[in-house]
Parts: structure tokens; sequence; C-alpha cells
């Protein structure tokens, strides 16, 4: 009997030291990163960034493949699916990893099948009205939007879209009434605030910034936690007098949840050092987008749990489902 323990002790030991030097070499392959987005946009390009800045502290290719669809759902699918060794990593967001498995029944993942170990860049949001509008504070507007008595209102790109949840938050934030008009697509919501038709909408920065520069649309308070680069005469909505509000999509990495910890550790210490290169952090900075600084595994978990329960209680409070 002492035999046979000692023999499972030894096949054990034997099977530990096997993986931990499996891991020593890892990677010894190309890595694949999955970006849920088609190919050309912002997050693509950052996609793309971090693919090309990890490759070179990892030394092996990371091969960016893009699966869109379905909100994000495909390709996350695709990942939750992959075998958990460390060589399938997904472009995980707020979309994903947050707001999806709140808003629709089925999405074919749980949130707990991913480990996010990277929150790479904020993409804040800019409240935004029309020259028709007498207000050039977030105070101003909401005293317009109170005295207009529900008869506003504001534009989004879609029901259960970041930017349409954000505007909910505001709502009830300023204590104002106003009706949801939703568009396909930025551009058509957009003119509509243009042509009056309606006279908000929370937008990211990079599509309603050439519109603001151009004198044709006021941008009334960001809700990043500071001054964005790219607009820095615009206040806060914390400098504007509601010091606890702030909604920003976020984009970074997912692996599925059982992926051993000593290729998590590298992986994570890989994508850490490409934050901090000042040429990446330049590149985004200037789109608009906060490069975030790096985190531990600790506080991304406090980050995606405040996240989700900040954009739940907007969801629940307006009993909002993509279903």
């Amino acid at each position: 009997m002492q035999r046979r323990t000692a023999l499972i002790a030894a096949a054990t030991l034997g099977l530990a030291t096997f993986a931990s030097s499996a891991f020593a070499a890892y990677p010894d392959r190309p890595i694949k990163l999955v970006v849920p987005y088609t190919p050309g946009g912002s997050t693509d390009q950052f996609g793309r960034a971090m693919a090309e800045g990890m490759a070179r502290e990892l030394k092996q290719p990371v091969v960016v493949e893009n699966r869109p669809g379905a909100n994000t759902m495909v390709g996350t699918q695709s990942v939750a699916r992959a075998q958990a060794d460390g060589y399938t990593i997904l472009m995980g967001s707020s979309a994903s990893m947050v707001l999806n498995p709140m808003l629709y029944k089925k999405t074919g993942y749980d949130p707990k099948d991913f480990k996010v170990i990277l929150v790479g860049i904020e993409v804040p949001l800019v409240v935004v009205t029309n020259n028709q509008v007498p207000a050039n504070t977030i105070k101003d507007f909401a005293a317009y939007a109170k005295a207009a008595g529900g008869k506003l209102n504001y534009s989004s790109v879609g029901l259960g879209n970041p930017l349409q949840l954000a505007s909910e938050m505001l709502k009830s934030e300023l204590g104002m009434e106003m009706t949801h008009v939703p568009y396909n697509g930025s551009a058509p919501a957009l003119s509509a605030l243009l042509a009056n038709d309606t006279q908000m909408m929370v937008d990211v920065v990079s599509t309603s910034l050439p519109h603001i520069k151009a004198g044709k649309l006021k941008a009334l308070a960001v809700t990043a936690r500071s001054r964005l680069e790219v607009l820095p005469n615009v206040p806060t909505m914390a400098e504007s007098g509601y010091p606890n509000f702030h909604a920003a999509t976020w984009f970074g990495l997912s692996v599925p949840a059982q992926t051993p910890p000593e290729a998590i550790a590298k992986l994570q210490a890989a994508a850490s050092r490409v934050l901090t290169e000042t040429a990446f952090r330049n590149t985004f900075n200037a789109l608009g987008l906060i490069v975030q600084q790096p985190r531990s595994q600790a506080e991304i978990d406090r980050y995606v749990n405040a996240d989700r329960e900040s954009w739940g209680k907007v969801i629940r409070a307006n009993n909002i489902s993509l279903d």
C-alpha cells in the first residue's frame, strides 16, 4: 500500500514537473488573437497594434483573425470553444464580457468561460447637442430638457448599444425625460442631431469630433474621469457637477478561463509592456482613446465587476432586452 502511494506521488510530481517545464518554453508556436470586429476600424487597429507588440515581447507571431458578427458573439463563441492552452486569445470588450450576457438570453457563452487579463483602452464618450439648442453646459441642457417637459429626443445607434445605455444613465443622473430615437449607425444619428430632429447624443469622441471642430455641434461634457487631449476645453461630467458619473466602453484581452496560470502570466506581462510603449500610447491617445495603465489581476477583476454593476443598473431599470 505504501509502495502504491509512493508511486502515485511520484507520478503526480512527474506530471507537475512536466507541465511546469512545458510552460517554461511557452509560447513555442504562433498565437491567435480573435478580433470580433471587421478590419479597418479603431478597434481592429488596437488589436493589430497589440498583436504586433506582444509578438515582439513573446518572440512568437501573434496572428489576428477577424471574426465579426452578432454584436461580437460570433468571435467570442469561437474562443469559448477553443482549447484553453494559451494559444487562442480574444480581444474582449465591455460588449462581449459585460453587456451581451445581460442583454441577450442566448449568447452561446457565459462570462465565466473567460478571464479578462487586460483592460487596454477606454473609449470615452462625449455629450453633444446642436446649435439650435440654447445650452452650452450640461447643467444648462438639463434645465432646458426639464422645461421642455419630455418633448426632446436623443439619438443613438440602437437599443442596448453602450451609447444608448449611457444616454439612459445620463437621463437618470440629470433627472430629465427624453425620447429615444434609434438609428442604423453613427452617420444618420448625427445627421438627425444636426437637423435638430434630435437634441442630444452621447457619442464616441472620434465620430463627433469633426462636427465639434467645425462648430456644427457643441460638446457639453466628456464622460471620462479626466479631460481628453483632443477636447482640452470640454469639461468632464465630474467638473460639471456630477462627480459619480462615468461611462466608457473598453477593449482588452480575454482568454478561456481554464488557461494555465503560467501562460496567462506571460501573456499579461507582454501585453502590459505594450501599454507602456510611447508610440503605442501616442497613436491611440491621438484617436481620442485613453490607453490604460497596466493593472494587476485583482484590479482588473474589480474594474470588470464595477462595470457590470454600473451597466446592469441601467439595463434593469429600463427593462432592456435584445431577444
